[in-house]
């Protein structure tokens, strides 16, 4: 069931849809996998990639809703429903009332897929690195790239201990299934200790030539790019996921900034062309205002999420002309090379500038 608000220039706005959840299947003591039952209405809406999320809407007596973004732990190629896992957290209001409250026949108001850690092509060798709940858009590359790829994986997931471990019996499952193609290595900090950049190195060292992705809490990305960087693998190939809060609720109706004039400092007037769902549309861009908002005030239904510059729901590829953005914690040198901006954050550097979704 797909609920659109009234389009206005006054009151941005988006879709989100209501999905039944089919199945709550607990992966751990604290953590747990929710089935969504996507209706065939539907299907193209929830078109996902491996590693991308959802973002799903809380009920909250204080103000009303609030918003966590979700990865999908299912893989698009395995003949699988889709499907996201969240791991409780103390004091996490959304991780709790999902964990004590749904069930199967809930309905969850969603944002459609979104997000950037996501592999151009599944026939490459992939180095996965996984803590904690960061396993949950790594599986899905993981399934993918056994499902629909040519290539090998290793898997290196850290956890505190034994107990913690998220998807261990379906990670022996596939990797009984796909020997030779699918190596698993656990780190348990209760046996190990905590990960250290000399012990990524030496985990990593035989497949330092693969594609590395790595998910997880920051000062596991941080060891695990130093890792990586003691083998000589360069910053910009290492792709990562890191899980951040919203500050803003993306199902409210933002505000819709007002434009500041050029001669107040308010930066350059430019012309938009954009191409989103296969049509052209050219629209003038006011100073002082962000792509997304130019888009929106249009009535395009351009992709967004959390307007902040860390979900990278709203990227798009640069064709023609320069764009500035005033945040950006998602996008990586590699995206960037290839053109990708986030339009919530971009403004016009140049009169013209064409972008395409």
């Amino acid at each position: 069931m797909s609920k659109r608000l009234p389009l206005s220039k006054q009151s941005p706005v988006r879709d989100f849809y209501q999905v039944t959840v089919a199945a709550v299947i607990r992966e751990t003591g604290d953590a747990s996998s929710f089935v969504l039952d996507v209706p065939p209405s539907l299907t193209a809406a929830f078109a996902y990639r491996p590693g991308q999320f959802v973002t799903v809407r809380v009920p909250s007596d204080r103000t009303g809703s609030v918003a966590r973004c979700y990865s999908l732990c299912s893989s698009p190629h395995a003949e699988e429903p889709p499907a996201i896992t969240v791991k409780r957290t103390a004091g996490g209001y959304a991780s709790n009332w999902l964990m004590d409250t749904v069930t199967a026949g809930t309905v969850l108001d969603l944002l459609p897929p979104a997000g950037t850690f996501c592999p151009e092509s599944l026939d490459g060798d992939f180095l996965l690195f996984a803590a904690g709940s960061g396993i949950t858009p790594v599986i899905s590359i993981l399934k993918s790239v056994l499902a629909a790829g040519r290539g090998r994986v290793t898997l290196v997931y850290a956890n505190r201990d034994e107990r913690s471990v998220i998807f261990s019996e379906p990670l022996r499952r596939l990797a009984a299934a796909a020997a030779g193609r699918l190596a698993v290595v656990h780190w348990l900090d209760s046996v190990q200790g905590i990960p250290a950049a000399a012990g990524i190195a030496a985990l990593a060292q035989p497949y330092a030539g693969w594609e590395p992705y790595v998910c997880g809490p920051d000062p596991y990305l941080t060891v695990v790019r130093a890792g990586l960087g003691q083998l000589g693998v360069p910053a910009k190939r290492v792709r990562t996921e890191r899980f951040l809060s919203l500050a803003e609720n993306p199902f409210d109706e933002p505000p819709f900034p007002e434009p500041r004039a050029a001669s107040a400092g308010g930066g350059l007037a430019a012309t938009l062309s954009v191409e989103l769902d296969g049509t052209a549309t050219t629209l003038p861009w006011p100073p002082g205002t962000r792509m997304l908002d130019v888009l929106i005030s249009a009535g395009l239904a351009a992709p967004y999420s959390c307007r902040q510059g860390i979900c990278g729901a709203c990227a798009c590829q640069l064709v023609a002309g320069q764009v500035e953005m005033a945040h950006n914690e998602v996008l990586e040198a590699a995206d960037l090379a290839d053109g990708y901006v986030l339009a919530c954050q971009a403004v016009p550097l140049t009169p013209e500038v064409r972008v395409t979704y």
